[in-house]
């Protein structure tokens, strides 16, 4: 990997806000599903929170950011306002989506997140398509696809890389790999030995980096995101991570073997990285306590937005559904 300026304290601190906040989420959102306060499907991304929050900083506000079912971490590290996010979540009428969307189904285009995919590998042909429009207005903006290590089997990778490649795309291909395709083991469904090398048959660029590291990955997302956008063409960027909960709640991850959950979890990102950052006088303890309990406010300010919205009304079942007749 090329070496990339190391961010200054600023973005360190921001790369740590956006990390906790989408832990604070995950927790909360944990904790509201089990006392009954929402009746929804929920896919936890902890573990993960370095890799979306250290990719974000790199991105300008008009950049895109594509991603999967599991993926509030990527929603929230993008921007998405928390109010209509936590509402959507509740399915009421003042979420992103008038609450028709659901957590599988996260859209908020002012922010740049067009679309939450809820099939897998359906995100990397979308992404090309926004990269296109991109390329072609000259607009400078760069199209982040966030993705997990089981969508690289799925034909839409292949065909994604292959043309974005060809017509050299400003698009950033971001594989999370944390080991697990939903309930199978990497090694049991990939042949390759790290989907990083499967950027060579495309001719294109590939990084791999520990994406539990917040200045490794984001000397990778630098790199990936300033060759998009001088015109140098897509990045496959393989971020090696860990999933420390189940593939939906409710799953126990029995078919992780303990000892390798155990060890993830010792090297949890979060409590390493607020470590080191008071560590190396980047911030203090109370600057961190400072960050977290403003996150925490602000997110129960948006779950009390989203308990005293409305649900959608009995009308909106038929709308957006079909194209609507315009009379002039």
């Amino acid at each position: 990997m090329a070496e990339a300026k190391s961010p200054d304290c600023a973005v360190l601190l921001d790369i740590y806000r956006r990390a906790n906040l989408i832990k604070t989420a995950d927790d909360r959102f944990i904790e509201l599903i089990k006392a009954g306060q929402i009746a929804s499907p929920y896919y936890s991304t902890r573990g993960q929170e370095i890799i979306p929050s250290a990719i974000s900083v790199n991105l300008n506000a008009d950049d895109y950011v594509i991603t999967t079912y599991r993926g509030i971490h990527d929603q929230l590290a993008k921007g998405i306002p928390l109010r209509p996010f936590v509402a959507e979540f509740m399915g009421r009428a003042t979420g992103t989506c008038k609450g028709k969307g659901g957590p599988m189904h996260i859209t908020h285009l002012a922010s740049g997140l067009p679309v939450t995919t809820g099939v897998v590998g359906s995100g990397l042909p979308i992404a090309n398509g926004l990269a296109w429009a991109s390329q072609l207005k000259k607009s400078g903006q760069v199209t982040v696809c966030n993705f997990g290590d089981g969508a690289t089997n799925i034909g839409a990778f292949h065909e994604a890389l292959n043309l974005a490649s060809v017509w050299k795309l400003p698009v950033v291909f971001v594989c999370q790999n944390n080991g697990y395709a939903e309930h199978t083991k990497y090694e049991y469904g990939t042949g390759a030995r790290a989907i990083v090398d499967r950027a060579i048959a495309y001719g294109m660029h590939g990084i791999q980096c520990n994406g539990n590291n917040a200045l490794e990955m984001w000397g990778a997302a630098r790199e990936a995101i300033d060759r998009a956008r001088s015109g140098l063409g897509p990045t496959l960027l393989e971020a090696k991570t860990f999933r420390f909960r189940g593939h939906l709640l409710g799953d126990d991850s029995h078919y992780i073997d303990k000892a390798e959950m155990a060890a993830a979890i010792a090297a949890d990102p979060m409590p390493a990285y607020r470590s080191w950052l008071i560590e190396q006088g980047h911030a203090s303890d109370a600057q961190l306590s400072t960050i977290e309990k403003t996150n925490a406010d602000d997110f129960e300010d948006a779950v009390e937005f989203g308990l005293a919205s409305p649900y959608p009304d009995v009308s909106e079942l038929s709308r957006d559904v079909y194209a609507e007749e315009v009379r002039p």
